[in-house]
């Protein structure tokens, strides 16, 4: 008799600790299916520029070319004077990383924009828009300027750490975070972090405040704002630009 109660005991205590982990195993679960998951959306996969426009513009010029999976620009031999074609996304963003790669011509420069504000009266996307700098930092005059104007700079304000581009003709990966909640901006190229940034007053005015745009009255004025691709009469090519909401 002691030993089937003994038995009876054990199988007792064998099952309740495998409904107690069984139920454990639920509540994992059902946790994970509840917390958000960060998805990435594709601004542009090589096919159309149908999540594109250009700044001020219902329509993109043919100035813009698709050709072997990238966007490329090529700059009109007579560009009429105060016409620019840079491109800007059909939806604005906040908090947000920005994954792309761009290769810039031979002797070229470009960049890229956020918090851009389509204004009639603001001709540029430069006058809302910081930009993170495109550049031939071998042949580019800006190169000699400062290394605030260096290829993966916060433009005219935060240079990077140091020079991580490829040879001109090759592709340059590039990221940038931009959140607004942590106060923290970034970018990574070619798999270096070379540049960190606040982004939020008083640390982001003070940095504005110190560069040539400290007199601009909207420059970097607007946390939710368009990402945009500029026409600085130069060739410049992009592909796999995706985007992630934080």
């Amino acid at each position: 008799m002691r030993k089937l109660l003994c038995l009876f005991l054990a199988l007792f205590f064998v099952c309740s600790c495998k409904q107690k982990e069984t139920k454990n195993k639920v509540v994992i679960e059902t946790k994970a299916k509840t917390v958000p998951q960060e998805e990435w959306k594709v601004l542009f996969d090589g096919t159309n520029l149908d999540n594109w426009t250009e700044y001020l513009k219902s329509s993109i010029s043919e100035n813009w070319k698709l050709e072997n999976g990238a966007m490329v620009f090529y700059p009109p031999v007579n560009k009429p004077k105060g016409v620019s074609y840079n491109l800007v996304t059909k939806s604005e963003y906040t908090n947000f990383v920005l994954s792309l790669e761009w290769q810039i011509s031979e002797g070229g420069n470009s960049g890229i924009f956020w918090g851009v504000k389509e204004k009639e009266r603001l001709p540029e996307a430069y006058q809302t828009g910081p930009e993170i700098q495109v550049l031939d930092n071998v042949k580019h005059p800006d190169a000699k300027v400062g290394t605030t104007h260096q290829a993966g700079a916060l433009y005219d304000m935060v240079s990077p750490s140091k020079d991580v581009t490829k040879p001109i003709g090759e592709w340059n990966s590039c990221q940038i975070m931009v959140n607004h909640k942590t106060n923290k901006g970034n970018v990574v190229l070619n798999g270096e972090t070379i540049v960190e940034f606040p982004v939020n007053n008083p640390e982001w005015g003070v940095m504005v405040a110190k560069s040539k745009f400290g007199d601009w009255p909207e420059f970097g004025k607007y946390a939710t704002g368009k990402i945009g691709l500029q026409d600085h009469g130069d060739k410049v090519a992009f592909r796999n630009i995706k985007i992630k909401e934080l």
